[in-house]
């Protein structure tokens, strides 16, 4: 556990009854009791593929109630592994076995599209891009830009193509992947813009189970998602501004200023209790604009008892 004025949880280690594995990712610590996944929203922060050293108080509690939020909304578009939500910080759902790829889509020209772009380069994963964009600009259409699904380090862009070329996924299974993210983006843009914010980009990640595609893991979290507020965007646009963005794009932005861009020999600054608080809020604020409720905060005292309690009563 680590505190700024509330304690957070940096990692678990927990031993449910029936666990067969267990699996620490860069957020989530996901445990397997038979078929089904038990999956801890921890309060760590990733960015530049990189485990920040210091965890954000209730970041796993947003971003657990955010993707139910969301999964709940979509299951007419697609099925979904998610069965309950028996604790703040914990989801849990189907195991299914997932595709190694995430699908990526823009529907903005911002983050790693437009450091792509200002190389003069047109072709990110075999999509191209309009010429004469500026940076934040709205695409004509929401491009599909997949990454490959790395276990550790950097996951790396890859065009349909090369997938369907490798056999990482079939062409019929391909093709239910990008029907899914085109119209799960469709739902969560419109969702975004119900609540003044615009949904820029995001990724979702699918699995398979008795022959079935399902969306799994999160969706338009502020991890796997960039939002901008719709207020004013026309306006800063045509100036030239940046946008307002309710993402971590400012934690990035940060750790570059302090000289940290994920890089060998680039050592990791560290996060003054100010900016951890500031993290925080920003986090609370895009749950409360984004599903239009108010964040409650549960109980920072005995987290893991309260996890394990709930948890073992869910199973």
């Amino acid at each position: 556990m680590n505190s700024t004025s509330s304690k957070a949880i940096l990692q678990t280690n927990f031993q449910f009854p029936g666990q067969s594995a267990v699996y620490h990712g860069k957020v989530r610590d996901v445990y397997t009791v038979g078929e089904k996944l038990v999956m801890v929203a921890t309060d760590r922060i990733s960015a530049f593929d990189h485990i920040l050293p210091r965890p954000i108080p209730f970041k796993g509690q947003v971003l657990n109630q955010v993707a139910a939020h969301f999964l709940e909304a979509t299951r007419d578009i697609a099925p979904n592994w998610l069965l309950s939500t028996p604790d703040p910080n914990v989801a849990i759902g189907y195991a299914c076995k997932p595709f190694r790829v995430e699908m990526v889509i823009r529907g903005y020209l911002a983050g790693h599209a437009w450091r792509v772009y200002q190389t003069g380069e047109r072709n990110l994963c075999g999509v191209l891009m309009p010429d004469g964009m500026q940076e934040n600009d709205r695409f004509p259409e929401p491009l599909i830009t997949p990454t490959t699904k790395a276990d550790e380090g950097h996951d790396a862009d890859i065009s349909k193509a090369e997938i369907l070329e490798r056999g990482v996924v079939s062409a019929e299974d391909y093709a239910v992947l990008e029907d899914y993210t085109r119209r799960l983006f469709a739902r969560g843009s419109a969702m975004a813009e119900e609540r003044g914010l615009l949904l820029v980009d995001t990724k979702y990640e699918f699995g398979k189970k008795d022959g079935l595609v399902y969306v799994i893991d999160e969706i338009h979290t502020p991890d796997s998602s960039r939002y901008f507020y719709a207020e004013g965007y026309q306006e800063r646009q045509a100036k030239g501004e940046r946008q307002q963005q309710l993402s971590k794009e400012f934690v990035r932005e940060w750790l570059m200023a302090h000289g940290f861009m994920g890089l060998e020999n680039q050592l990791m600054p560290v996060m003054p209790d100010a900016f951890v608080e500031e993290i925080s809020e920003r986090y609370i604020e895009l749950y409360e604009r984004i599903t239009g409720k108010s964040f409650q905060k549960a109980s920072t005292e005995e987290i893991e008892a309260r996890i394990a309690a709930n948890v073992i009563a869910a199973l």
